[in-house]
Formats: C-alpha cells, structure tokens, sequence
C-alpha cells in the first residue's frame, strides 16, 4: 500500500533514536499501512528550512536536540505549557500551519507515576526536588515539578542559570535553589522526594554516590543502566529510566498525529525489545 501519511524525528545526531520502533509499532498494531514513521538529522538553525520542504503527507515531527527551542519561531500555534516552558518536542500540522507541543511533559509525569507506586512521596504537593542538570529538557522538569505541587526544587548545576531557570518554579510559589555539583549536598538528598537526571553520564560520576540516597528518575536511558541508577537501587531505592519518559512522550505525540489512542502496550513491547 501506498504511504499516505508520514511522521519523522527531528535532530542531530539522530541515528541512535528509538522514536522510529515507537510510532512504526503503533501503526502496524493498528493496521495503519499507509502511515509511515522516519528521521531526519537536522540541526536547528536547518529546521525551518526543513519544515518549509515538507510535502502534505506529513501530519506531524517529533522535535529533539538541537531544535526544540526553534519549533516556537516555526509554529503559528502553541501550546499553553509549550509556551510556558519556552521549548516544545512536538509539530503537529493544523489547516493553518503548525501546532506546537510539548509531550515530554507527559514522559516526566508517568516516570514519575512509576515510582510512585514504592515511594507514593514522590513529587507530592508540598514536597522537595533535586534536579541535576540545567539544560533544555530541564526546563521541561522544573516546569512539570511547579505543576504537581512541589514545594521547592534544588538545581545541581556547574553554572548559575537561575535568572533563566527559576520563573519555571517560583510563578507557582514554589522556592527554587541552585547548587554547584561541589556543593555539601548531604542534606538536601535526604530532604528530597526524588532526584531527577538530566545530564549524560560523565557528568554524573563525581555526583553518583552523594546523590544515590533517594528515589531516582534518570532521563538517560543508553547505556541503561546507568551508574547513578545502579547506585540508587543499590541503596534500596526505586528507579525509572528514561525509556519511560521516552513511551509515554509518543504516546501522546502517536495521538496528536494520527487522531487516534495510542496501542500503548504495543509501543512498549517494542521499545523493550531493544534494550
């Protein structure tokens, strides 16, 4: 059968993506033959170039890094968090242009959904988070911290971002922190719910052992697991890797751009198949 309609991921370097055995398992679980998922290595200032060369088969793009930033100067619709958070994962092709979204959202919440289930004091209202890293998707986290209720949220971090970085927090009363990797940091793992990762693995080593104490999230998920997750169960305390936050950002991006409920049990049979 002929495609029809199309997706693709969206990055540099792109040839390690899992986003393709995703949204490719959707459509074959759902009988969609004419639907087909790719990739293009593409960094952001090429992006909207990209975009423009695009024919109408494709309904939709995931967005990672670089560009997740630049999907806000391409869509002439966006999302209210998308906004908010000031980057977004997502274009979905409206009758008017693009719509742009931010389902990493949706990843962050059912990781930490997953740990929840043996430490129900992750992320609850009023209590305290440790983010590592102050990057792109860290954006996303403090935001999504601030929306569940968090009381305040520690950034480790070798720069000072927190003119950029603390609005995400502190609009909702929230108190915000910033600390160097080379800080004491003993008392604000033991103070925290859960500590979330954001930094690919070497720069988590020197942070491995003081920050193992506490229930863990660790976007990173390759090579999984990591050191700090293997740290962190060590020390009897639940984990979750990124290949959540992975599924359940397309499961909601499969919705967007097909219109139809993600086969999501399908989806993750697939990713798990690679790890």
């Amino acid at each position: 059968m002929a495609i029809q309609h199309r997706a693709a991921i969206v990055g540099t370097p792109i040839g390690h993506s899992l986003s393709p055995v995703l949204h490719n398992a959707g459509y074959a679980a759902l009988g969609m033959d004419d639907w087909e998922y790719g990739s293009f290595d593409c960094d952001a200032a090429g992006l909207p170039a990209l975009v423009d060369s695009l024919d109408d088969t494709y309904v939709g793009l995931s967005v990672t890094m670089p560009g997740k930033f630049a999907v806000l100067d391409i869509a002439n619709e966006i999302s209210a968090r998308c906004e908010d958070i000031g980057s977004g994962n997502t274009l979905v092709r409206t009758e008017t242009g693009w719509r742009a979204d931010n389902t990493d959202v949706d990843g962050i919440r059912a990781a930490l959904e997953r740990l929840r289930v043996d430490a129900p004091s992750v992320a609850a209202e009023g209590s305290e988070a440790v983010l590592i890293g102050g990057g792109g998707t860290a954006r996303t986290v403090l935001w999504t911290m601030a929306e569940l209720g968090c009381s305040k949220v520690t950034v480790i971090n070798r720069t000072d971002r927190s003119e950029e970085l603390s609005p995400l927090v502190t609009r909702t009363g929230a108190e915000f922190e910033w600390l160097p990797p080379t800080a004491d940091l003993r008392e604000t793992i033991e103070r925290t719910s859960v500590v979330i990762n954001t930094v690919p693995v070497p720069g988590t080593l020197d942070l491995v052992e003081a920050c193992s104490h506490a229930p863990l999230f660790d976007v990173i998920y390759n090579p999984w697991p990591t050191p700090l997750a293997q740290a962190a169960r060590a020390h009897g305390h639940p984990v979750a890797g990124g290949h959540v936050m992975l599924a359940h950002q397309a499961f909601s991006q499969f919705e967007q751009f097909t219109g139809f409920a993600a086969p999501e049990d399908s989806m993750w049979a697939a990713l798990m198949d690679r790890f």
